[in-house]
């Protein structure tokens, strides 16, 4: 097999049993890091050592993962005003945390009749959303609730980024133009020169 020291060094071909005294007296293990290779690629190592460090990388991966919520607000056709409020100022929370927001309107007994009431009621929250997030999912009925899906705006950052990207552009643009100008102007004074 050939094998891989410590340290990362290759010790070139070496059989089973010295690679394992090998292993023994380094007080480490003999891990088989390539089992389809001609001859096998074996590693001196500490396996606990390195089980640790591969969890603790997936991790930090994991952490610097963002996760997108849908946070979820009931209403129903009848929401006073004050529990109106209190529903989109956590709306507007959720969307500035950067989470998706579903809003569910229940409707119950007799209120199916005059769904009327809960469409205006959806456009009055998506009207009062409009600064703070888009409509992903347009308010439809899924059985006795209508639903929409509200996502949040593109965040200062992003829009900035974006800016900048286009002035890179008009720059790059007026430069083109600067050259071509230059170059129409040498045609000029060549054409000029000739006659």
């Amino acid at each position: 097999m050939r094998l891989i020291g410590a340290e990362k060094e290759p010790l070139g071909i070496v059989a089973i049993a010295e690679a394992l005294r090998m292993a023994n007296e380094a007080e480490l293990d003999l891990v088989e890091i390539s089992p389809l290779a001609d001859p096998p690629v074996c590693r001196i190592m500490d396996i606990g050592k390195f089980k640790y460090a591969e969890s603790k990388k997936l991790h930090e991966a994991k952490l610097k993962q963002k996760q997108i919520q849908i946070k979820e607000i009931k209403f129903r056709p009848n929401t006073d005003e004050g529990d109106y409020n209190i529903k989109l100022r956590n709306l507007i929370k959720f969307l500035g945390e950067g989470d998706k927001t579903k809003v569910t309107l229940r409707f119950r007994g007799r209120e199916m009749a005059h769904q009327e009431i809960g469409m205006r009621l959806i456009e009055r929250v998506r009207a009062d959303l409009e600064n703070y997030g888009v409509v992903e999912q347009f308010p439809k009925m899924e059985g006795r609730q209508m639903v929409m899906v509200l996502s949040p705006k593109a965040k200062k950052k992003e829009v900035k980024a974006d800016k900048e990207v286009k002035e890179v552009k008009e720059v790059k643009t007026d430069k083109e133009v600067k050259a071509a100008k230059t170059v129409k102007a040498v045609k000029t004074v060549k054409a000029v020169q000739e006659e």
